[in-house]
């Protein structure tokens, strides 16, 4: 049987559709499976030995469905379900099977802070959508497979940093979801452990600010690799400190113990750090501010507090994170 299974973004959101991706593959007999998403994220699953062809979208909708229909597929798997899916599942005309995506409750979270949330984490109901086909979780987590040749070597790591450090993901795709530079400076500071900051490029500079009150001890990885070499940084890494960003899933997918900080979004809108029955259970806290009731604000994060008060950020207890974070390093 012939599957394409879609799914155009982000980072994060495809290393969640991972474990329906293998389960699918290694589950239904002579599975031949077809993976799509934007060229901009190529580098996220080129490696998973799940995927038997990929396609690629980069505003070439048309040329993309005629390709797409030449491989007459069995099933199509939405799991992303927005306008040009729809287009697709329409064009190609063959049975599909979708996730239930939660709009209306993550609408109602989100703007009236009413929580209807099913509490089924993305990557249950990524899998649920195959449940008619007979897959089942298998249990092991997320995947995340990064090139051999694309591994960090010794010297790209500080000697400082060489018997041990923790990665601060200090990236995250909108402004509600990172914490303030200052308040990253404290971290590091309370820390007193060598830190490796991990970032884009669009992070450079914020990493400079804060890796310049220590400069021996936090060294600023931001826009120096790739995403694998990131990830890898991440693989080697004590302990992981991350914003909602995909680093924190595929953090998760190596099976690295996590502290996620969340802003303006929320593990109630059911994505918070996820690790399967069967993989190493390292273990993560997550840090959200108590009491706000303008908190979640956004699904995926947003440019501007509503509010304009970010103490959704603001008011993180860094010495409360910085005490999770040594009984982790002293395990």
């Amino acid at each position: 049987m012939k599957f394409l299974v879609i799914r155009f973004s982000s980072i994060g959101d495809i290393v969640l559709t991972t474990p329906a991706i293998r389960c699918l593959k290694q589950q239904v007999p002579d599975a031949e499976v077809h993976f799509l998403t934007k060229r901009s994220f190529k580098a996220v699953t080129e490696a998973n030995p799940y995927i038997d062809r990929f396609f690629y979208y980069q505003d070439n909708l048309g040329e993309l469905i005629h390709q797409l229909k030449q491989e007459r597929y069995d099933y199509i798997i939405d799991l992303h379900k927005n306008f040009r899916t729809y287009r697709i599942r329409w064009s190609l005309r063959t049975k599909t099977l979708a996730y239930h995506k939660e709009s209306i409750r993550k609408f109602l979270l989100t703007r009236l802070h009413i929580n209807w949330m099913t509490g089924r984490h993305i990557v249950d109901r990524c899998l649920d959508a195959l449940q008619s086909l007979g897959v089942r979780d298998d249990g092991k987590g997320m995947d995340y497979f990064i090139p051999e040749e694309q591994r960090t070597s010794a010297k790209d790591i500080p000697t400082a940093h060489s018997a041990g450090f923790v990665a601060i993901v200090i990236g995250a795709s909108y402004y509600t979801k990172k914490l303030p530079v200052a308040k990253l400076q404290q971290l590091c500071l309370e820390l007193k452990y060598p830190v490796i900051l991990v970032g884009g490029k669009e992070d450079v500079l914020e990493g400079e600010q804060i890796a310049s009150v220590d400069p021996v001890s936090i060294y600023n990885a931001c826009g120096k690799f790739s995403l694998h070499e990131s990830a890898d940084l991440v693989d080697k890494a004590k302990l992981v400190i991350s914003h909602d960003t995909g680093l924190q899933y595929i953090a998760c997918a190596l099976s690295k113990p996590v502290l996620a900080i969340w802003g303006g979004t929320s593990p109630l809108l059911d994505v918070e750090p996820y690790y399967g029955a069967n993989q190493l259970q390292p273990g993560y806290t997550n840090f959200i501010v108590p009491g706000l009731r303008c908190q979640p604000c956004s699904n995926f994060g947003i440019n501007t507090c509503p509010k304009g008060h970010f103490k959704c950020m603001q008011q993180q207890d860094i010495s409360a994170i910085v005490k999770k974070a040594h009984q982790y390093l002293l395990k």
